[in-house]
């Protein structure tokens, strides 16, 4: 799996097909944060703007490869660890971005309520925003495989796919995107962090159930 990892990772950073999502997210960031707002607000878009961004990732590594590539991979190692090796390069990428990026805004905000009426201590504040980009990084995980070959084989079905999952994995009562943003949202409004672990147990269960199911159809369908 590490070749594979490594194969896949090399890829994608030579075809530059990761520049646009990353460019996104930073242009999300851009729009969304701003030196001095209250911290958890803050964190609460940073971790939204990831679910979109995961998803597109997801997509460019699962079809990145020429088909003659692919088979030669799907001989050498199995059509299933190819899949999951792709799924694993863009999730990874991802949660780079949310390492990178946390500390960051948790940095340039102000540690205090929406109200600035009460004190945010930044580190509990910087864990909760850490988690639920970890949610977002998983939900879009989630989102991208289902999205994308072989359960959705025609690029443009599945764009708009992604397009609209992301939305509704946001605005969704019950998605973990939605419980983990929405409890940095209302930190933000009382001034205490609530870290959404329950969000992050069901992201990942959805994310495996997700990956895996891609991968037993690859084997099939391909």
């Amino acid at each position: 799996m590490t070749a594979l990892l490594r194969y896949q990772t090399g890829l994608l950073l030579r075809s530059q097909r990761w520049l646009p999502p990353v460019l996104l997210y930073v242009i999300f960031l851009g729009i969304g944060v701003r030196v001095g707002e209250p911290v958890l607000g803050a964190l609460g878009w940073a971790a939204a703007a990831l679910v979109p961004v995961t998803a597109w990732l997801v997509r460019i590594c699962l079809d990145q490869e020429p088909p003659a590539a692919r088979h030669v991979v799907a001989a050498a190692a199995g059509r299933q660890r190819g899949h999951l090796a792709a799924v694993l390069t863009a999730a990874a990428t991802t949660g780079l971005l949310a390492l990178l990026a946390t500390p960051l805004v948790t940095y340039v905000s102000r540690p205090t309520s929406a109200d600035y009426s009460a004190y945010v201590a930044p580190l509990p504040a910087g864990l909760a925003g850490a988690v639920a980009a970890g949610v977002a990084v998983l939900t879009g995980t989630a989102l991208g495989t289902l999205c994308s070959r072989p359960l959705v084989l025609g690029r443009g079905w599945s764009t708009a796919a992604t397009l609209l999952g992301s939305l509704l994995v946001l605005v969704t009562t019950g998605s973990p995107a939605h419980h983990a943003v929405t409890a940095l949202v209302t930190g933000s409004r009382d001034g205490t962090p609530h870290i959404p672990g329950l969000a992050l147990l069901g992201a990942g269960a959805l994310a495996a159930a997700a990956v895996a199911l891609a991968c037993r159809l690859t084997a099939w369908r391909e």
